[in-house]
């Protein structure tokens, strides 16, 4: 039995236009499985189809042998959800909100006083279990809201974005606690747009695009397929538009993602990376510009979720 299968599932809150259209993967019992996609590509949407939280409109969703739509309560009783939204009590303390969590779970005083001990220390809570959450930092409160859901046992978690707002040290702790999870048979449905995250936990990915899911494989199977493709990243003190439109206009299928700020590299994708670098000492050559920033990158990825959503036309919605 597959901890997750899904099979030609639709989502659409209007029964005209769909969310999701049509799609099917499953999830192997154990494993660290990546969910992948651009912002509005239906990551959140599957995850309530999954927890239970909406129906789907068509298809069919199991979660550990159970029916979504027929037995959702046997799901919840067997899984755990990590998601963006804060949820934690703000007027209890970080001690406390472990507690009374632990308290709905059912589970007995003894056990949870040793689990809520250990936790605190796992994740870096334990000099400030008496603050109140409402007066500790972000982070703390991301380190709070993780601990928490690890107070109960589960077969599944759900995690999306866990490392928001943690520093570089907490974040590899937490993403390596998931990882000995795993190897100790929790499956686990990760969502994250941090794609150097995603290549360091996940065992599979699948990467899903308006709606659509366009690959599910091994992340090294992809990283390989896709070998042939290199990434530069370039930037020059000025000029920097009219360098990318020549490549353009003379690199075929040549792939172009402009920086989100000022400052940042352009990064140019493509499988003719001598012809790419010829021009480039070219135009430097013969214009007098210099170069700020140069890296040819191995395949990783992010290079991999580039090619597939499509670079700088990629639609985002």
């Amino acid at each position: 039995m597959e901890a997750i299968d899904v099979r030609d599932l639709k989502v659409s809150y209007d029964r005209k236009n769909f969310v999701i259209k049509g799609i099917s993967f499953r999830v192997r019992k154990g494993e660290i499985f990546g969910f992948l996609g651009p912002n509005g590509a239906g990551k959140t949407t599957t995850i309530r189809v999954l927890t239970t939280l909406i129906q789907p409109t068509e298809g069919d969703v199991y979660v550990l042998g159970h029916d979504v739509k027929r037995d959702p309560l046997s799901i919840r009783k067997k899984i755990g959800v990590i998601l963006q939204q804060p949820s934690y009590e703000w007027s209890l303390t970080v001690e406390k909100n472990i507690y009374v969590y632990g308290v709905l779970w059912g589970i007995p005083k003894s056990e949870l006083l040793r689990k809520i001990d250990v936790l605190l220390r796992d994740f870096d809570l334990y000099d400030i279990r008496k603050n109140y959450a409402s007066d500790i930092s972000i982070g703390q409160r991301r380190r709070l809201q993780l601990a928490r859901e690890f107070v109960h046992d589960f077969d599944i978690l759900f995690v999306d974005e866990p490392t928001i707002g943690l520093d570089p040290v907490i974040k590899r702790k937490v993403l390596d606690y998931l990882r000995n999870m795993a190897r100790e048979g929790v499956t686990l449905f990760f969502t994250t747009h941090n794609l150097e995250e995603a290549d360091y936990i996940c065992n599979r990915v699948a990467i899903i695009v308006n709606g659509k899911i366009h690959v599910i494989d091994e992340v090294e199977n992809l990283k390989r397929s896709y070998e042939k493709e290199r990434t530069v990243e370039i930037l020059f003190n000025n000029g920097n538009d009219a360098i990318i439109e020549r490549l353009k206009g003379i690199v075929n299928d040549l792939r172009v993602v402009r920086p989100a700020y000022n400052g940042e590299p352009y990064k140019i994708i493509t499988d003719n990376l001598s012809m790419v670098l010829e021009i480039i000492t070219d135009f430097i050559r013969n214009n007098g510009y210099s170069l700020l920033w140069f890296n040819i990158k191995k395949t990783d990825l992010e290079d991999v979720f580039l090619n597939i959503v499509g670079g700088e036309n990629a639609k985002d919605t």
